[in-house]
């Protein structure tokens, strides 16, 4: 009688060796795909981050700038200079500056739009002396800062900061309250009205010579430096709004109505030296900011361009546009 054939023998090791080898192989095409995955969500979870921190600190200057009446930074382009003062370009890695400009900084600077009432006090930090009108009564420092131009800012985009004998060199060409609000180039510097005295128009007369300005049945009854007829001398300067790169961290910088600083001389506690600053966004590559040349000087565009790039990706977000000062005002 034939034994039947025993069909339960186990497998021998060259199939083990196979299906280990091949079970392996299975396994590592499966780590790849899991890895890529991971990678794609990564960078996926990058952009949306980088999009996301780019997009809110875009809006937050468009908006300053929709309802703002002043576009103080950029300046025009100055003929006399070799650099351009309208363009203002930083970028991390920095890059050289143009002409004899010693570092590119961008920075863009508004008047403090009504909207802000951090005190919540019913008025608009913006109107100091809480008359219902905003920026009417400028100090021959017209941001009461104590400094040549915006304290701590380069205004000039020469590469220094508060270069300047006086506080009254609004815009930091070492001459003091030599252009007056009256809608000229009054120094040839390719700017209007950016430097001031406390008689704003320049006309020696308290407000518009010969004009009630307040309505208050008498014409030019105090002070030349009063320009609004209040009685009041230079009681209600520029508040700048201000966006600047700080080692690659787009800064925003509010002015506040109380004595951040704690400094109370020379002439009281709140003055233009009292803000306070917030990030905006991180990993800033570039920062891009032309007052664009117009014909027509009621309307005044500006161009912004914000760049962020991941350290750890490299991923990139752009974003570019243009906006009306004043747009929604």
């Amino acid at each position: 009688m034939i034994a039947a054939e025993n069909h339960n023998q186990g497998y021998t090791y060259i199939e083990l060796l196979i299906a280990a080898v091949l079970a392996g192989i299975v396994v590592l095409g499966l780590s790849g795909v899991v890895g890529e995955a991971l990678q794609t969500q990564d960078v996926a979870h990058e952009k949306n981050s980088l999009a996301r921190q780019g997009s809110e600190a875009m809006q937050h200057m468009l908006r300053a700038v929709l309802q703002s009446r002043r576009l103080l930074l950029p300046l025009n382009d100055n003929p006399n200079t070799n650099w351009p003062e309208h363009i203002r370009e930083e970028t991390v890695p920095a890059t050289a500056p143009i002409g004899s400009s010693t570092r590119a900084t961008a920075v863009l600077a508004v008047t403090l739009p009504e909207y802000v009432d951090l005190d919540k006090d019913g008025w608009p930090d913006a109107d100091n002396d809480k008359d219902g009108l905003i920026d009417e009564d400028l100090p021959n420092d017209s941001q009461h800062d104590f400094a040549p131009g915006i304290v701590l800012i380069d205004d000039d985009g020469d590469g220094s900061v508060d270069e300047g004998a006086t506080s009254a060199e609004d815009d930091e060409d070492g001459t003091e309250d030599e252009d007056p609000i009256d809608g000229i180039d009054n120094d040839g510097d390719g700017s209007i009205d950016e430097d001031p005295a406390s008689d704003v128009n320049g006309d020696g007369c308290s407000g518009i010579c010969g004009v009630d300005d307040d309505n208050d049945g008498i014409v030019d009854g105090s002070g030349s430096g009063d320009d609004d007829e209040d009685g009041t001398l230079f009681d209600d300067p520029y508040d700048p709004l201000v966006f600047y790169l700080n080692n690659g961290v787009l800064m925003e910088r509010m002015p506040v109505p109380w004595n951040q600083d704690g400094i109370d001389t020379p002439d009281g506690p709140v003055d233009g030296r009292d803000f306070i600053t917030s990030a905006l966004a991180e990993n800033v590559t570039r920062f891009r900011v032309e007052r664009i040349p117009q014909s027509d000087q009621r309307y005044q565009m500006v161009e912004l361009i914000l760049e962020l790039t991941s350290p750890d990706t490299g991923e990139v977000f752009s974003l570019q546009t243009q906006v009306r000062l004043g747009g929604t005002l």
